[in-house]
């Protein structure tokens, strides 16, 4: 693995929530950080000035993962502007508003599973190219984002966000099995009821509040606490954790 000193790390939906929180913390552990947006270029701009600030190195990138031109495109960027990745954040993430399996369109699964389970395979891919010791790298590290929803499979509320996350844990299992032996570690975070904006684009923004008697810490969390689990599993602390998940969910 490189040193601290010279760990580039990329955390794409890095504008805001999770995101915004990992790449924060990633540039106080000393990792040059790529801050990946979709179309708020305000907020991850902000992230990014704020680490610079601070005295890190940040820069704001635009690129839609589900798009492969795109994603060739954000880590040449990070080639040319930081230097070779050495920590990839799998945290672009989206769902839609909430109903029932029969009530929902072959279109919205498309839009769902092209973020959440096609953008997370084309950002490891690239990664995969620049860190694995097969190509000449030096090792690095992958932590994807799932989401205690793969377990529960939220029924009646967005089935299709949950079954793109199960489909993330399985490739995170996969992957990890797969570059073991080339230098790179992959893992997930499975956040459980989080204080993000993800819920107000499900049509209740309120939802963290209303299901925090439901888990046993009797709160939701915050995306800090998620983040400190994330560079855990990026650092050398975790040199012997791969293929593995962390619950970050109150006890749910």
């Amino acid at each position: 693995m490189p040193t601290a000193a010279h760990r580039v790390a990329v955390v794409t939906g890095g504008g805001r929530g999770i995101g915004a929180a990992t790449a924060r913390l990633a540039a106080r552990r000393g990792y040059a950080v790529c801050v990946n947006y979709l179309t708020d270029g305000d907020t991850a701009r902000q992230v990014a000035d704020a680490i610079a600030q601070a005295g890190g190195r940040a820069i704001a990138v635009a690129a839609d993962v589900a798009s492969e031109p795109d994603v060739v495109r954000l880590f040449a960027t990070v080639d040319a502007t930081l230097g070779p990745v050495s920590a990839l954040v799998n945290n672009a993430g989206i769902l839609e508003r909430q109903m029932r399996v029969e009530d929902m369109d072959a279109a919205r699964w498309q839009r769902v599973l092209a973020t959440n389970v096609v953008g997370t395979f084309l950002c490891a891919r690239e990664a995969v190219r620049r860190m694995s010791t097969r190509h000449g790298g030096t090792g690095g590290a992958i932590v994807n984002v799932s989401s205690g929803a793969a377990r529960a499979g939220s029924p009646g509320v967005y089935v299709d966000y949950a079954a793109s996350k199960g489909a993330v844990e399985t490739f995170t299992i996969g992957l990890a099995r797969e570059v073991a032996a080339e230098g790179i570690r992959v893992n997930a975070v499975r956040p459980g009821f989080i204080h993000t904006d993800i819920h107000a684009a499900s049509g209740e923004p309120d939802r963290v509040a209303r299901m925090a008697p439901s888990v046993p810490m009797q709160r939701g969390g915050e995306p800090d606490e998620v983040a400190a689990a994330v560079l855990w599993l990026l650092s050398d602390e975790a040199s012997y954790v791969t293929g593995t998940f962390v619950d970050v969910a109150g006890g749910k």
